[in-house]
């Protein structure tokens, strides 16, 4: 592959189609703000295009990180959607953290016009993106695996596929179930050690050396006790992934208890204002109960 289509220049993608600009492929870009298309070719040196269709026009690889299921749709299925400007043999793949019904959509629209699909959700936040350290869980066929997996390594630390299409969003979404549950107790356990009068970074320095460690506290412990939560992955979006799990589950008739809870506590969060906060200010929820 030489030639890659960027659909999507967000915190995410913007830095994810930069790596891929380095390591030496042709990369043409579209966003909904041409403004930020036209910053990303002028750093990069690719092209920016004005349609989803145009940019992916003799594109080997198209690659989408955008918000939400309804503008995966729009710049893939729409009528001036990728797939519209793509040709047979090459290969879509969706970055977007998604359904899994719309995974399987995408996957049967792409075989009829003799495209491969792989539904690639990521983690790893904005951090991971620019550092190319994300990890990637992939749903699709293995042959079209394994044509993506050494673009994706460029920005990738572990790119895993995980069963056919679908598999990398349900993935995803236990993903984000794992986390919920880690920040809110992480949350309450700073807010514990503050009630109780101990120096919360000491207390995190000796248990974080033991069972209760974890990426949340080893990254978001030390912003979390300042009060800081202008960073990281906003609520907002953690409450739209939260929701995609919320349904699935429903669909799976699986218990997610913990997760519906936490869920509604980023619903208070978003009422106080902070819907572009970082997750971690769950934190910030209960300082403000215990201060009413």
């Amino acid at each position: 592959m030489s030639t890659a289509a960027f659909i999507g220049l967000g915190v995410m993608g913007y830095p994810m189609a930069g790596h891929l600009a380095r390591a030496g492929l042709e990369v043409r870009v579209y966003n909904r703000t041409e403004a930020k298309a036209r910053a990303w070719a002028e750093e990069h040196g690719g092209s920016h295009h004005a349609t989803p269709a145009e940019a992916a026009q003799g594109a080997d690889l198209v690659l989408v990180c955008v918000g939400n299921d309804d503008d995966v749709r729009q710049v893939t299925l729409g009528e001036q959607g990728a797939l519209s400007g793509m040709s047979a043999g090459s290969l879509l793949v969706d970055h977007t953290t998604a359904s899994a019904d719309l995974a399987e959509q995408l996957d049967a629209a792409c075989r009829e016009h003799g495209i491969g699909f792989i539904d690639a959700p990521v983690s790893g936040g904005q951090q991971g993106a620019e550092n190319g350290m994300l990890t990637i869980m992939c749903g699709g066929a293995q042959p079209d695996f394994a044509r993506a997996e050494p673009m994706l390594a460029h920005y990738a630390r572990a790119v895993s596929l995980m069963g056919p299409a679908g598999s990398g969003q349900l993935t995803k979404m236990v993903n984000q179930i794992c986390i919920a549950g880690l920040v809110q107790g992480l949350a309450e356990g700073l807010h514990f050690a503050e009630q109780a009068g101990l120096d919360q970074q000491r207390v995190v320095d000796v248990i974080s050396k033991g069972a209760a460690g974890s990426w949340q506290m080893e990254n978001r412990h030390t912003t979390m006790i300042a009060d800081e939560y202008d960073h990281g992955f906003a609520v907002n979006w953690m409450r739209k992934d939260l929701g995609i799990c919320l349904e699935q589950a429903r669909r799976l008739q699986a218990r997610l208890p913990v997760t519906a809870l936490v869920d509604q506590f980023y619903g208070d969060v978003q009422v106080m204002g902070g819907g572009r906060w970082d997750t971690s200010s769950l934190l910030r929820r209960l300082r403000a109960l215990g201060q009413g």
